[in-house]
């Protein structure tokens, strides 16, 4: 399933890029506080800073708009994840880093991951498979650090379990934006992390 292609009126991708990021900031604080339904373009258009004529020379519907930030979510967490990443850790420790450092995305961008997973459901039959291949991909870093350290005889998880594995992972660092209302009242996110590091990975390793 390929990127969805959102129509523009306008030409200059810099502009569409520029005007788009607007609309998307603009919208996870509107879809936090109202819902995807509840919201309306014209409230979109306003707090991006432009008029509604404006707005939809960068999109067809208020769809698109939602569609647009999922994709940027997803775009987001990938990019800071890759990027925090040292492509020169090895073993149990590189697969630690990888974890908190993705944690540390999920709790950076605490709103914005709130606001996909609560609206993503609105989605159109054409956007919601990309969107969800999306989330696959986030899943398969992990995978792949997985099976590093199992190739290495660090962990002993069979090809089979190592897709859960990666899963628990990416829905891990997820339950600290979906249950902040209870566990950051009991956690700084450095203990919840070293709670989950323990729990997932010396946990496996009977250690």
């Amino acid at each position: 399933m390929g990127k969805k292609e959102v129509p523009s009126l306008v030409k200059d991708e810099k502009l569409i890029q520029r005007r788009r990021e607007e609309m998307v900031k603009a919208a996870v604080s509107l879809f936090k506080e109202n819902g995807f339904h509840r919201t309306t373009t014209r409230e979109i258009a306003k707090a991006s800073g432009f008029s509604i004529g404006t707005l939809y020379e960068y999109i067809r519907s208020k769809e698109d708009i939602l569609y647009l930030v999922c994709d940027s979510i997803y775009d987001g967490v990938k990019v800071r994840l890759q990027q925090d990443i040292n492509g020169e850790d090895s073993g149990i420790q590189g697969v630690e880093r990888a974890i908190a450092a993705y944690f540390k995305v999920m709790d950076d961008m605490q709103d914005e991951v709130l606001v996909m997973y609560q609206e993503a459901k609105s989605l159109s039959h054409e956007a919601l498979p990309y969107v969800l291949k999306k989330e696959l991909e986030m899943t398969a870093i992990f995978e792949e650090l997985l099976f590093k350290v199992v190739k290495q005889g660090e962990l002993h998880l069979s090809e089979n379990e190592i897709p859960a594995a990666a899963h628990n992972i990416v829905i891990l660092g997820q339950m600290w934006t979906f249950r902040r209302w209870a566990l950051q009242k009991i956690y700084t996110l450095e203990e919840y992390t070293q709670l989950q590091l323990q729990q997932l990975l010396y946990g496996i390793k009977g250690a």
